[in-house]
Formats: structure tokens, C-alpha cells, sequence
């Protein structure tokens, strides 16, 4: 079993927590993580872009000059793909990027991620984040603590309120619910803050 320390706000070790080698200990190709960070990075892409081909683009309705007899080559409409103005050929369409990714291939990218952050000292689990004030500088004061001086995840559960708003407005700081930790969030942020109750809750899931 991993074991990490736990501690108070105030950066002082007040206990041990056990974790599963199932979770923390996990071996795999880090091509895995890659292929989860692109799958979830296509799915946050709108695909709303649109070009404009010859049927969409305004006019040319009326053929520019009859079929024959002027010597130039016949044009049935202005708003040929050859044409100045003329509609796109092949351009973008609204489209959707999502791709299929297995859930146990998703959960195993984070098993893999958490291991790595958890071996180079990158997991702060703290006994509870129930700071007792919503204000920035408050939760400010906290991270501090820690001497964060790079991008911070900050789990906790989704009923702590006032970690949510204190934290919202301080730069290279991400608070999100236990159970809505993914991959892309693991990568992007170098270090992670989270309550006891989270990571075990995390853990939970990522077993299955």
C-alpha cells in the first residue's frame, strides 16, 4: 500500500493515509495518457465553424451572359468557387469531434497520472479544506502555506461552497469536485491539493 502523510492548514503532519497500489502504484504506457488528454480536448470543441459554398452565398442567381456566342466560357452563375465572392469549396462544416474512448482506458490514464504525481511529492492531501470563509484572500492565505508556485487542482466535495467561490479568482488555481477530476486537469496542473475524504473518494472510483 502507498502511504502519503496528511495535513492540517496549516502544513503541520497530523496523521498517515493508505492508499491502494491498485490507484497509486499503477503501471502502463504513457501513450495511454496521451490519447486520453487528445479525446478529452476534441470533445470540448464546439465544431460550429462553417464556410459558406456556393448555394449559401448571396446572388447570383441570374446567368452572368448566355450560353453562347460571346467567345468566353459559359457561366451558369457569379458565385462559382472560381469567382471572386464565390462560394468555398470543401470549406469546414459543423461537425462533431467527439471521439469513442473506453471508460477503463480514461480511469487508467488517471491511475497513471496520479501514480507519477504522487512518486515526485505533487499530492498535498489535507485532512479537511473547510477554511470557514468564501473570501480569495483567505483561501489565498492557505495556499501560501503550501508555497505553491505553479498551477494548483484543488478536490474537494461539491458542498464546499466557500473554497468554490475564495478560490475562482486567483490565477493558476482550479477547484473542482471529487468526482469530477479528469485527466486533462491531472496533466495541467503541477500539483494537487485535496482533502482526505476526496482522494478516497476518488479512489473509489477509479477501482472499478
Amino acid at each position: 500500500m502507498a502511504e502519503v502523510e496528511v495535513k492540517n492548514l496549516k502544513n503541520k503532519v497530523v496523521g498517515k493515509l493508505e492508499l491502494s497500489d491498485e490507484v497509486f502504484n499503477y503501471e502502463a504506457s504513457r501513450t495511454l495518457v496521451w490519447e486520453a488528454v487528445n479525446a478529452f480536448l476534441a470533445a470540448q470543441r464546439k465544431g460550429t465553424h462553417a464556410t459558406k459554398n456556393r448555394s449559401a452565398v448571396r446572388g447570383g442567381g441570374q446567368k452572368p451572359w448566355r450560353q453562347k456566342g460571346t467567345g468566353r466560357a459559359r457561366v451558369g452563375t457569379t458565385r462559382s468557387p472560381l469567382w471572386a465572392g464565390g462560394g468555398t469549396v470543401h470549406g469546414p462544416q459543423p461537425r462533431d469531434y467527439t471521439t469513442s474512448f473506453p471508460k477503463k482506458k480514461r480511469r487508467g490514464a488517471m491511475r497513471l497520472v496520479l501514480t507519477d504525481k504522487l512518486k515526485s511529492d505533487r499530492i498535498v492531501v489535507l485532512e479537511d479544506l473547510n477554511i470557514g470563509s468564501h473570501k480569495t484572500k483567505d483561501v489565498a492565505g492557505v495556499l501560501a502555506t503550501f508555497a505553491f508556485d505553479k498551477k494548483v487542482l484543488v478536490v474537494d466535495s461539491r458542498e464546499n461552497r466557500d473554497l468554490y467561490l475564495g478560490s475562482r479568482n486567483i490565477p493558476r488555481v482550479k477547484m473542482v469536485p471529487a468526482d469530477g477530476v479528469n485527466v486533462y486537469d491531472l496533466v495541467n496542473h503541477d500539483a494537487v491539493m485535496i482533502s482526505k475524504a476526496a482522494i478516497l473518494e476518488l479512489q473509489e472510483v477509479l477501482k472499478r
